[in-house]
């Protein structure tokens, strides 16, 4: 199906999922766009490079660029029903929902000219999303998967791990493993270390296929023992056959700290500058 088919499907789909005249999805400079309230959605794609061989694109993280925009279209009921209010403390789980699948869609749709059968997609999951759906995780997307022409198998599903989320661990691997069931990777994605022994436990209880972490991070808590740490991560990591991701690889301190680590991936500007300037 044509992008331009496959855009005015999900506008079709929303459009009756709202039972309003939502139609979210645009084709701006082939590029996808999603507006949500007064949000404009769109898709910024990082290389995930094998650091044997960096030559090697085994597939891509993808991040939401968000931006303000003004929808006068939308009327004011369908703004309380649709749009995140930043005033707000408190976001219902129903609009976190609405907000990801959108985002989600808007990933997939951009990432067909990359996609290649050998290679998969990280897509970050919002927690609050696994929270707030009690069963059947995954099956919506697997819906916009197929229409796209794309599978489950090459699709991982990625949760950043925090100290906000830890009383909620337990529910969020039940989220997880409904995915894994229907065919999806899983990654975990820790930002900020958090304790090894809390880290182990969710590596040994979910077994997730990829585990990824900062170099950044890692850098700056552990100084002159940032090798030794990853090591000890990478051993954890491998106890289930889990691959380490390591990301932020912005200089040649941190792509000899990569080489030096175990690790099989890695993500960040030193690659891409290498690369481009070879």
């Amino acid at each position: 199906m044509a992008l331009v088919d496959l855009v005015e499907y999900f506008n079709d789909r929303f459009e009756r999922e709202h039972q309003a005249h939502y139609r979210p999805l645009s084709i701006e400079n082939n590029q996808v766009i999603g507006v949500f309230g007064q949000l404009s959605i769109s898709s910024v794609f990082s290389p995930l490079r094998e650091i044997s061989n960096v030559i090697n694109v085994s597939g891509h993280a993808v991040k939401i660029k968000v931006s303000a925009q003004d929808s006068p279209y939308l009327h004011s009921y369908e703004m309380d029903n649709l749009a995140l209010n930043s005033a707000d403390t408190y976001i219902h789980f129903e609009s976190v929902i609405n907000f990801d699948r959108l985002a989600r869609t808007v990933h997939m749709l951009n990432y067909l000219p990359l996609a290649k059968s050998n290679q998969v997609l990280f897509l970050e999951v919002d927690p609050r999303h696994i929270l707030g759906i009690k069963k059947d995780h995954g099956a919506y997307f697997e819906t916009v998967l197929e229409q796209c022409g794309l599978t489950t198998q090459n699709t991982v599903i990625v949760l950043a791990i925090t100290n906000n989320y830890v009383k909620y661990n337990d529910a969020l691997i039940r989220g997880l493993s409904n995915y894994r069931q229907r065919g999806y990777q899983i990654a975990l994605r820790f930002d900020h270390l958090i304790s090894d022994k809390h880290a182990a436990e969710l590596i040994f209880k979910l077994t997730p296929d990829f585990v990824s972490l900062s170099v950044r991070q890692i850098e700056t808590v552990n100084g002159t023992n940032s090798l030794t740490k990853l090591h000890s991560l990478k051993r954890i990591i491998s106890t289930n056959s889990g691959k380490g991701i390591l990301r932020q690889i912005d200089g040649k301190n941190s792509e000899i700290l990569a080489r030096e680590s175990g690790f099989e991936f890695a993500q960040g500007s030193y690659y891409e500058n290498l690369i481009s300037n070879s």
